[in-house]
């Protein structure tokens, strides 16, 4: 990936469906050539843009962490198996206490134990199994930045970009939304005409209806890209635990340092659960030294490197990184 590359993917990450002719001015480019270029990267599954879920489903519905210890001999069994569930979000393949951790999205909490009565707890070679629940979410991956633009281009992008009115209340899903959200989470950057297709609707109809997805904080769109090949080959994550009256500033203060690419706050033993991308494992030891000067009542529990990460928010991965597969995430 060269720096245009990174540069276009910098800017789907501030505008994920923003057409290639906006781009083109602060990417210093044409339409034709970001188009061309995207479309590389994509087939090669290096950067891809998918739907996730909004604020609103990270205030109203359940977001947990399945930590999962396996008998060695059956740990592909094992992600082969939760790859395949719509509620598995993401699968890390990891150091630490744990050998598989599973980001799982349902609607509530007997969703997530119809889960993890009929979808984990038989699978063979499952060892143990412990859950962390979100109580509140500072960062998660749509937000992490690649930080490949100079200031002057974000400034374009940023004057550019169209803020959506705040929906006031919670919204219903019909047939349609859930067929749209569907074919977004495979490809997010789908053009009207074709969601008009794939749907059986009006582009304009689909147009109104996504808007209203969207302001609504049940949808987001994040670009993703196969962050070891990008220049960032370790994901790491720290298990903290913090007294109750310190862990809002130290959730908010670690959410704004920019290695970090997720901050939550958990029940368990633990009640922080964070995530880092750096470039090398000596980074991951400054890092942590670095929370033990500004946090000096945090204390860190476990630390777990990925090994490799097979799904991430529903995409299948291969061990570069690359996107090879989706199975979407359907918790709306």
């Amino acid at each position: 990936m060269d720096e245009l590359d990174l540069a276009l993917v910098n800017a789907l990450q501030l505008r994920p469906r923003a057409s290639w002719v906006d781009l083109a001015r602060p990417l210093g480019s044409t339409a034709t050539t970001l188009a061309r270029r995207w479309d590389r990267l994509s087939s090669a599954g290096l950067a891809w843009v998918t739907a996730s879920f909004g604020r609103e489903f990270s205030r109203s519905r359940c977001i947990a962490y399945v930590m999962i210890r396996s008998d060695p001999r059956e740990r592909s069994h094992v992600v082969e198996k939760l790859a395949g569930c719509p509620e598995a979000a993401t699968i890390e393949v990891a150091t630490g206490g744990h050998d598989i951790n599973c980001d799982v999205l349902t609607r509530d909490l007997r969703e997530l134990d119809r889960f993890l009565s009929g979808k984990v707890y038989g699978v063979r070679g499952i060892t143990s199994v412990s859950v962390l629940l979100t109580t509140s979410l500072y960062l998660e991956g749509s937000r992490w930045r690649l930080r490949s633009l100079d200031q002057g281009q974000l400034n374009v992008l940023a004057k550019s970009t169209m803020s959506l009115p705040r929906g006031q209340h919670a919204i219903d899903l019909d047939g349609l939304d859930r067929s749209l959200l569907e074919h977004l989470a495979q490809d997010g950057r789908l053009g009207w005409a074709e969601l008009s297709g794939l749907t059986g609707t009006s582009t304009a109809t689909a147009r109104r209806r996504l808007g209203r997805l969207m302001s609504s904080g049940i949808v987001a769109f994040r670009c993703e890209i196969a962050h070891p090949l990008a220049g960032w080959p370790i994901q790491a994550s720290l298990l903290a635990q913090a007294p109750a009256a310190d862990l809002d500033r130290i959730c908010q203060n670690l959410a704004a340092w920019p290695e970090c690419r997720f901050v939550a706050a958990v029940t368990g033993a633990a009640n922080i659960y964070s995530t880092f991308w750096v470039r090398d494992l000596g980074e991951l030891q400054r890092l942590e030294a670095r929370t033990s000067n500004s946090f000096p009542s945090l204390t860190v529990l476990d630390r777990m490197v990925a090994l490799s990460t097979p799904k991430r928010m529903g995409h299948l991965s291969d061990n570069e990184g690359r996107r090879v597969g989706t199975v979407p995430i359907s918790p709306w």
